[in-house]
């Protein structure tokens, strides 16, 4: 009986916490299975999944389903951009030809690589410091005591620091100290992530915190950092992955922004959407579909992962649940 009795308060608690944190709904299925369901029926979900799924299979197959190679200056004799004579759509380029001469269609193709690879590992970067710190930080307040505040004082004043300077900004200063290249885009775009992600998740931990399968947890004698590990940091989960679909798309424009200073990869030979959207700049009097090529991918895309994760957003808020 003795050996029974503490596994039978901790499966009462672990119930607890699931229908008081909303991880079962009132039909006996679990938040994300609900969830799931909803994002089916949701067409602004259905909208930024159909775009995000092009995107990700012209970023693979892109080097595979270009008809030229990218670099190539083939027809470079046809254009003539001092004189403002450009070469647009015809048989064989289907979207013209940029001011050197290269197939922009190739060029968008290849691109869509660069471009997510630079999201994606922003993203990741962001989502694994900025979790990590607000993990810590959260976990220091729910466990309680003054080292825990303290902990949090810390991480959260480090956080302040960095929110104190606005995004693009600090961006552009890690950019231009680390230099020119692909990885320091990647960086200074996820360090830019870290305190959002920080910020969200210790205040999701705070909110489960004060939730009635806590203080029933602590009644009984749980010990604080299972519940902690076991419960609350699983339950605060949510919001922050809603919020990496939704950095995706910043992640993008602000990579995109970051090449078009300059600051992104100094190959400019290399296809990439903001590098193409600089360089199309100087002639964007004479040829302005330069531009308006990687600038609509740019913003279909950010769009696709925007309308994606709002929906998420809203499939996950118990509140909206009917």
């Amino acid at each position: 009986m003795s050996t029974q009795l503490p596994s039978k308060k901790a499966a009462r608690i672990d119930r607890l916490a699931e229908l008081t944190a909303g991880r079962e709904t009132s039909s006996g299925a679990s938040l994300w299975v609900e969830a799931f369901r909803r994002l089916r029926h949701s067409k602004m979900a259905l909208i930024g999944a159909a775009v995000i799924a092009v995107f990700v299979l012209l970023a693979l197959l892109g080097p595979w389903l270009a008809p030229y190679n990218p670099t190539s200056q083939v027809w470079r004799t046809e254009v003539r951009p001092n004189s403002g004579e450009f070469i647009g759509p015809r048989w064989g380029n289907w979207l013209g030809l940029d001011h050197l001469g290269r197939d922009q269609m190739s060029r968008m193709l290849v691109g869509a690589r660069q471009t997510l690879l630079v999201g994606v590992v922003a993203t990741l970067l962001g989502f694994t410091v900025g979790a990590l710190l607000g993990g810590i930080s959260g976990a220091a307040l729910t466990l309680g005591g003054r080292i825990g505040g303290r902990i949090d004082a810390v991480i959260m004043r480090f956080i302040d620091m960095m929110l104190a300077l606005p995004s693009l900004l600090l961006a552009v200063s890690i950019a231009a100290i680390l230099g020119q290249s692909l990885t320091t885009v990647m960086i200074a775009v996820g360090v830019v992530q870290i305190p959002i992600f920080a910020r969200l998740l210790r205040g999701s931990m705070l909110a489960q915190g004060n939730s009635d399968y806590v203080l029933a947890a602590r009644a009984l004698g749980v010990r604080k950092r299972r519940i902690v590990l076991a419960h609350v940091l699983p339950n605060s989960m949510g919001p922050v992955i809603v919020q990496a679909t939704l950095a995706l798309a910043t992640a993008i424009i602000e990579a995109a922004a970051l090449s078009f200073l300059g600051l992104g990869n100094p190959d400019a030979a290399q296809p990439e959407w903001g590098v193409m959207l600089a360089q199309a700049q100087r002639f964007f009097d004479q040829a302005p579909m330069l531009a308006v090529y990687p600038a609509l991918g740019i913003i279909i895309t950010a769009l696709g992962f925007t309308l994606l994760g709002e929906a998420m957003r809203e499939a996950l808020d118990p509140k909206l649940r009917s």
